[in-house]
Formats: structure tokens, C-alpha cells, sequence
């Protein structure tokens, strides 16, 4: 990583080779960062691994010069880890490492060579019953990693004033059994990160945890605003390489609550029983195809009457949970890197790519007592861009059903949001596309694109 270790002495004892005042330091962008570990002991086991054990705490330095108009900072983070083993086995060239800790502790201590605390500043977080393992290799350019960690739980603590405003921000939060794999190549990172990927930079990521709570205070000169948040589970993953950018999120029974002098209301609570995204696309030009995926939903937003009763203060619509859900997949041809920005620059307004293949699995939007669900998959030729107006020939279908459309429409007209004639507009709109179905206030639909024609139901509209 390009970091200059010192010591203060090295020698063997025993079983044992022990370093004092080993200090590790390495500069970035200009940012020093000093680590000074008092002691680290090395421990021969006797069957070809060491175990290797540290002073219980030592301090992480950072330093920050002047630039432009930031002046120059500095940082002192106490990193406290009683207990801590490292049992490092393997080959010097590809050497596994396994640690315990029953704690870890990171707290900052000093800002700007003062007593953190007397500055008003207190950060701490702290790590219980982690353990956890990393595999180094060294490779042209770099080096391969694969790595776990898993705690039983981390508990996070902040309280700082601004003196300038006399402002303060309180925070807590705690997460249970949070668990991080990852793995990938190293290499070509001196340079650009399209550069690096074609060297065989890879990277994929993933986070998991269980239960979630925190709780978030900011007094400023207005008032105070209070934020306090919960989850059941959740996870995050980013993986990269040459081929593909994968980003995909998730949480469970989520809930979240705000107070404060902007808000109109005296709490806005929100909750939804399950969230998720996931975006994976190519990011490299190639002749061939190449798949992506898009998924989006939120399943039983639920909102306080309060939100409700601003826009539907009569109760004229069903305040039921919302769910939104988006899952599609389909397969592309890039002609551009994405990650080369002089390329995508320089294509101006045109797409770095063509559509060759949509499929959705489902489409869901459900609000106001309303609720519209289809499916459907299409092909596109890209050599017909004329016959429907700049956008490649589509071949395929889509089935839609909506119920409960009407009534909404009806709602809207007596709240007054949409006059009677939009509404009829809307109706005569609908029914060109659309046939009764079997379900009061039901319709349905199939849309299809064939033979350079669209068709709604079977006729032909175009």
C-alpha cells in the first residue's frame, strides 16, 4: 500500500520475536496518516503458523495540509483491542490470516493536537465478539485479496458542537451481527479506474446485518430536529470488474421518524415492510450482447394520516400501504466504455449502446385504492430506427390489468384535483387500450408490437 514502517528494536525472545514502537506511515493526496503500535509480538506455534498479538491499544494520527480555502487539520483516533489474536499461516507468498477480538474500540481522542472531548467532540465506536479471516497474494501490479469479518454487534456514539453557531449533533446508533465478505484483484490503481479494469482490477463487496436502531439530535439556532430509525435486516453489495457493475440493496421492516422547525407537522412517521434495488449492467464496449438487470420496489410504504390528510383532507381515498415494484432484465450491446469518460464525452446525445432485449417480470404500483400489475418481454431491432420515430422496432407483448381506476378517478373529480372533463378524457383514453375485466372496476390490456404494427387488444392502433 505503499506505507514506511519503522521500529524501535526487533528481536527474538524465546518463541517469540518482539517489535516495539513499530510505526506505519503512509501519505495520500497530500493527507499523512501515522499508526504507532507500542508493541507486536510474533509467536511461533510450533506447526508452522505465529500468532501474532499487540499492545491493547495505539494511536492512529492523521494529518491534513492547507488547501484552497480548508485550513490545515489534524486527527488523533485510539484504536483499543484487548484480546486481539492474528494467526497468520500459509506461505510467505500467500499467507492466510485468522483473528478474534472479544472488543474492539475506536475513539477519537485529539483534534487539532487538543483534547477531543474539551472540544466539545465524542466519537466512539465499538466492536464486540468480532473475528474474521483475509487471504493476501501478491500479483503483477498489485495484489488478490479475499476476506470475512463478523461481530455480534457494533455500537456507534457522536456528540460535537460547532462553536462558531453553538450548534450540536447527538447520535447513536447500534447494529447487530454485521458481516462483510470481499474479494478481488488489486491492481492498476495508480492510475485511472477504466485503466485499472483493463489491467484486471476486480472488486465485489457485500454487507450484511440484522437489527438496526439510531437515534439523530441537531440543535441549531431554529430549533431542534430529531431523527430515529429501526430495521429488521438488510444488506449491500458492489462488485466490479472488466465485464459488469453490480449494485444491489435490501432491507427489511423499516421505520423511520422525523421532528423538527422545517417539518409542518410536529412527527412525520414512515415505515415500509421491505425495500430493494439491484442495478447490473456491462460497462465495456463489446460485439456481443450482454445482460442487465433493473429492480426497484418498496412493498407497504406507509405514511402518517397527517402526510394523508394535507392533500386528502375529507378522507376520499383509501389510505392503504403503497407498493411499487420494477423488475426488469434484458440484454444490451455496448459500442462505448462506460467508464471512459473522454468516450461517453464525446458521444454527445447518443447512447453508448443498443437495446436489444427487454423482459419484465413484473410491474406493480398499488396507491389510493388503485392497483395497475403487468408483464411482459420484447425484442428490438436496432437496424429499423424510422418506425417509431428514432426508437428500435420492438417485437413483443405486455399484459396490464388495473383495478380500482375508476373510483380513483371519481376521487380525484370530487376533491376537486381533476376537473370532469380530464377525467372523461382520461376514461375514453383508457378505453381505446383497454377491456372490462372480470372484477368490478377492472380492466385489462395486452399491448403488442408485431410486424412493424402495434396493436391494443388485437387492433391494430398503428
Amino acid at each position: 500500500a505503499g506505507q514506511t514502517l519503522t521500529t524501535g528494536s526487533a528481536a527474538q525472545d524465546g518463541d517469540a520475536f518482539v517489535v516495539t514502537d513499530l510505526v506505519v506511515t503512509g501519505t495520500k493526496d497530500g493527507t499523512t496518516t501515522t499508526s504507532t503500535i507500542p508493541e507486536v509480538t510474533f509467536t511461533d506455534q510450533g506447526d508452522g503458523t505465529v500468532e501474532i498479538t499487540m499492545s491493547d491499544s495505539y494511536t492512529l494520527a492523521i494529518d491534513t495540509p492547507a488547501m484552497g480555502d480548508a485550513k490545515a487539520a489534524s486527527a488523533e483516533i485510539t484504536i483499543s483491542n484487548p484480546g486481539l489474536s492474528v494467526i497468520a499461516s500459509g506461505t510467505p507468498d500467500e499467507t492466510d490470516y485468522a483473528f478474534t477480538a472479544p472488543e474492539m474500540k475506536i475513539a477519537l481522542t485529539k483534534i487539532d493536537g487538543a483534547d477531543a472531548a474539551a472540544a466539545g467532540a465524542d466519537v466512539t465506536a465499538l466492536l464486540t465478539n468480532l473475528s474474521g479471516s483475509y487471504q493476501m497474494a501478491a500479483v503483477e501490479g498489485g495484489f488478490d485479496l479475499t476476506s470475512d469479518f463478523t461481530a455480534e454487534s457494533l455500537a456507534l456514539n457522536v456528540k460535537a458542537k460547532n462553536p462558531e453557531d453553538g450548534s450540536d449533533v447527538v447520535m447513536t446508533a447500534s447494529v447487530t451481527a454485521p458481516a462483510v465478505k470481499a474479494s478481488g484483484n488489486f491492481v492498476g490503481l495508480e492510475g485511472e479506474l477504466a485503466e485499472a479494469l483493463t489491467k484486471g482490477f476486480t472488486m465485489d463487496a457485500g454487507l450484511t446485518y440484522g437489527a438496526v436502531s439510531y437515534d439523530l439530535a441537531v440543535t441549531e439556532a431554529n430549533g431542534p430536529t430529531k431523527i430515529t430509525g429501526s430495521a429488521q435486516s438488510g444488506s449491500f453489495q458492489l462488485a466490479m470488474d472488466a465485464a459488469r457493475l453490480l449494485y444491489a440493496s435490501a432491507g427489511k421492516g423499516v421505520a423511520l421518524s422525523i421532528s423538527g422547525p422545517d417539518i409542518p407537522l410536529p412527527q412525520v412517521n414512515v415505515s415500509w415492510a421491505e425495500s430493494a434495488a439491484t442495478f447490473l449492467m456491462p460497462i465495456v464496449a463489446s460485439e456481443e450482447v450482454q445482460d442487465f438487470t433493473f429492480l426497484a420496489k418498496v412493498i407497504d410504504l406507509t405514511l402518517p394520516e397527517e402526510i394523508w390528510a394535507m392533500g386528502d383532507p375529507t378522507g376520499m381515498l383509501a389510505h392503504d400501504p403503497a407498493t411499487v415494484i420494477i423488475d426488469t432484465k434484458g440484454k444490451v450491446k455496448l459500442t462505448t466504455d462506460i467508464m471512459n469518460e473522454a468516450a461517453m464525452a464525446a458521444l454527445g446525445e447518443a447512447p453508448p449502446g443498443e437495446l436489444h432485449a427487454l423482459d419484465i417480470g413484473e410491474i406493480k404500483v398499488k396507491v389510493a385504492g388503485a392497483e395497475l400489475n403487468g408483464a411482459g418481454a420484447f425484442t428490438f431491432d436496432n437496424t429499423d430506427m424510422m418506425t417509431f420515430g428514432g426508437v428500435p422496432a420492438p417485437t413483443g407483448k405486455i399484459d396490464l390489468k388495473l383495478t380500482g381506476g375508476n373510483k380513483l378517478l371519481d376521487s380525484l373529480v370530487a376533491m376537486g384535483l381533476l376537473s370532469e372533463e380530464d377525467a372523461t378524457g382520461a376514461r375514453m383514453m383508457v378505453a381505446m387500450f383497454a377491456n372490462p375485466g372480470a372484477g368490478e372496476d377492472e380492466l385489462t390490456s395486452t399491448l403488442e408490437f408485431k410486424d412493424k404494427h402495434f396493436f391494443a387488444n388485437g387492433q391494430q392502433i398503428q
